[in-house]
């Protein structure tokens, strides 16, 4: 399948994105020029329907410009990710809920889990609560949430006794921010707490995150939501390990052996393990991108995904955040102080990797 140029990394994207990269890491926001180039491209609505506006790009070709984004800046990679995952939700939406969110102009969807509570009210539920880990958070046009259904005065429950939980998507305006991203890393994704203090919507603002719910009929929708955020998370991590090892290479040519005075490159133990990091974490990729491939092939044949294979793409996603966790530890201390320092570009995609690898969904 041949993919539309605007949904491809091209090298000027690629230059406009990291020459802000330091400022952006500073001011804790990623810079009008980065966020210019998602929005140019339309990147934060390639997942969302074709029928409504967006590019409904082929996961794999998704996945793989989101681990190219990443390995030019982790942050920017990530709210490509965050954002565009959450954009994908328009495949749930009513249809005419889709096309009004995709067609806003700058679209932009944040979102997060289970933390509010949701009234029903009339023809529509009142919405409360207080949601953390935003990513993209101040750009957003929209945001997206997950809350406990309430009628009565108690939480409505499911067969199982449960919590009903239902998940729905509201305009930016009915939404307070709140800076609260104090991480070591990815400072520029502004992942951001956000309120909500007893807003109104209507029923179509809900929705639930389920094949058999979709409103799209793509293949895309039918894929598994949590299949989908491993492997789009998994691939950010990748990247930015690709982005720690190209900048490793030039830290060791410079760092001079103690014993021998040889820059660390001509020390062959050094050399090796540089050279069997790179290799591994490339046998990984592979390794994975296979995986995904057969996985989405099957989804557009048809297949529903069972939990066995829902749970070996989660195992593939897996392996390659530990590849990369390896190879980014293994090699630091071959770095120097270049590596420790705040200003330096490889301390920043070091900080940068061990955030984003704090994600609950990366632990295995």
């Amino acid at each position: 399948m041949t993919i539309p140029a605007s949904h491809l990394l091209t090298e000027r994207d690629a230059r406009r994105i990291a020459r802000h990269v330091a400022q952006a890491d500073a001011g804790r926001l990623l810079h009008p020029a980065q966020q210019a180039v998602l929005h140019r491209r339309s990147w934060l609505a390639m997942l969302a329907p074709k029928s409504a506006g967006g590019a409904e790009l082929p996961l794999p070709q998704a996945v793989r410009l989101e681990e190219a984004v990443a390995a030019i800046d982790g942050s920017t990679g990530w709210v490509l990710t965050l954002c565009a995952g959450a954009g994908w939700f328009a495949g749930f939406l009513a249809p005419d809920m889709a096309r009004n969110v995709i067609s806003t102009r700058r679209v932009c969807l944040a979102g997060s889990g289970a933390a509010g509570r949701a009234v029903q009210e009339g023809d529509g539920y009142r919405l409360s609560g207080n949601w953390e880990y935003a990513s993209g958070a101040p750009m957003a046009s929209h945001f997206t949430l997950n809350a406990v259904l309430h009628a009565d005065g108690q939480p409505l429950l499911d067969e199982a006794g449960a919590p009903r939980i239902r998940a729905f998507i509201v305009p930016a305006a009915m939404v307070t921010v709140t800076p609260s991203w104090r991480s070591i890393g990815m400072h520029a994704s502004g992942t951001h707490s956000f309120q909500i203090d007893k807003q109104w919507v209507g029923a179509s603002h809900g929705f639930a995150i389920d094949a058999s719910a979709a409103t799209s009929d793509g293949p895309l929708y039918r894929y598994p939501f949590d299949a989908l955020a491993y492997v789009t998370l998994a691939a950010n991590l990748a990247g930015m390990a690709r982005h720690f090892l190209q900048l490793a290479a030039p830290c060791m040519a410079r760092r001079r052996h103690a014993a021998t005075g040889l820059p660390l490159l001509q020390v062959p133990h050094a050399a090796a393990v540089l050279q069997r990091h790179d290799t591994s974490l490339n046998a990984a990729r592979n390794d994975f991108y296979m995986m995904l491939e057969d996985s989405w092939c099957q989804v557009v044949d048809g297949v529903l995904l069972d939990a066995g294979q829902r749970e070996s793409i989660r195992q593939g996603a897996l392996a390659l955040c530990a590849c990369a966790r390896e190879a980014v530890d293994q090699l630091y201390p071959y770095c120097g102080l270049q590596a420790a320092r705040e200003d330096s570009d490889i301390n920043r995609v070091w900080r940068d990797f061990h955030t984003a690898s704090q994600h609950p969904l990366l632990l295995a």
